[in-house]
């Protein structure tokens, strides 16, 4: 009895430190929208589907050509978090020229995984079906996402190729995308308790740890192997995929920056285009404000999404920097998913 007590309290506890990791809620009702950019709520990319299968897309009204687009994909342990967030569209991208959509997705206690990757393919296939009707051009998608939203990014940058996860309507559409930029992310589940920080609790010990929960099975076992390789955006990595930014501080407590070591790698030895930023002494999520990064964001998806001769341009094919941590404070927000 006190074994089976203390696995629930372990499992509670994973969970609500998950969420607290990425906070869950749609933005504030006061959240300012851009003048002259059109917001369109609550779309419906799955027709008569789940009630997380819906977007919001923002369009600015003079657009003389079809416009790029930056996908936002909200972090949350895969069973929390939302789409009102959306950092592209607090971040003025609407106002530089491109349209944002931010979407929500099913999480883990409404469906287990591939339903997450399956809804993120399909609302990229739904957006390319409607491209003319929202002055889109599908050729030029970008996507960008945090924790548990970089994890759903990174696949999304190298299944292109992979028609596995391409499920529902829409299918003469390409789910591809043009490039991505991973906050922190999750790469390879069955690495996490080799290379956490010291002192730090198992993220999977528990069979309700946000990662078993994910897959529907505790990650530990050897009959879900196949489940984990599954769910691991390195198993998929081929040349040809997207060019990838990607984000990780080296004080993550939940996510450790080991993951992103691991994809860099992947992506390095199969010759995709790839910056790996350290921010140092950043936490998850925490510290990572500030204008260089942000500068480092926006030229890498205005070269990618918008031809821009930028810093990207200069950038080698595959290479490290590091940033410092912003301390927080009560007027910025610890990453690009806070809310």
């Amino acid at each position: 009895m006190k074994k089976l007590l203390w696995m629930f309290v372990s499992a509670l506890a994973a969970a609500l430190a998950a969420a607290a990791a990425q906070p869950a809620g749609r933005a504030p009702a006061t959240t300012r929208m851009p003048e002259g950019v059109t917001a369109y709520r609550d779309l419906p990319y799955v027709e008569n589907g789940h009630a997380r299968q819906v977007l919001d897309l923002f369009v600015p009204d003079k657009a003389e050509k079809a416009l790029p687009v930056i996908v936002w994909i909200h972090g949350g342990a895969w069973m929390g978090g939302d789409k009102g967030g959306c950092p592209p569209l607090r971040q003025g991208f609407a106002e530089q020229g491109y349209a944002v959509a931010s979407l929500n997705y099913r999480l883990s206690q409404h469906a287990v995984y591939p339903a997450q990757i399956e809804d993120c393919k399909a609302a990229i296939r739904w957006l390319r079906a409607h491209a003319r009707d929202y002055r889109l051009d599908p050729a030029r998608f970008g996507v960008w996402g945090s924790s548990a939203g970089g994890h759903l990014v990174a696949l999304l940058g190298v299944t292109g190729d992979v028609k596995t996860f391409d499920v529902g309507r829409h299918l003469e559409f390409s789910s591809a995308v043009q490039c991505v930029v991973d906050d922190y992310g999750p790469t390879d589940f069955s690495q996490f308790d080799a290379h956490r920080l010291a002192g730090q609790r198992s993220a999977l010990a528990v069979a309700g740890s946000p990662e078993s929960l994910l897959i529907g099975g505790s990650v530990l076992l050897p009959e879900n192997k196949e489940k984990v390789a599954r769910a691991n955006p390195i198993a998929f990595v081929t040349a040809g995929d997207a060019p990838f930014l990607i984000n990780h501080g080296d004080a993550d407590a939940t996510v450790p920056h080991h993951q992103s070591e691991l994809l860099f790698e992947a992506l390095k030895k199969a010759g995709v285009p790839v910056r790996f930023n350290t921010v140092k002494g950043g936490g998850h999520g925490a510290g990572f404000g500030g204008p260089e990064l942000e500068k480092m964001r926006r030229d890498f998806l205005a070269y990618h999404l918008q031809g821009a001769k930028n810093d990207a341009a200069q950038w080698p094919a595959a290479m490290r920097s590091s940033t410092d941590a912003i301390a927080p404070s009560p007027r910025a927000p610890r990453g690009p998913d806070a809310r």
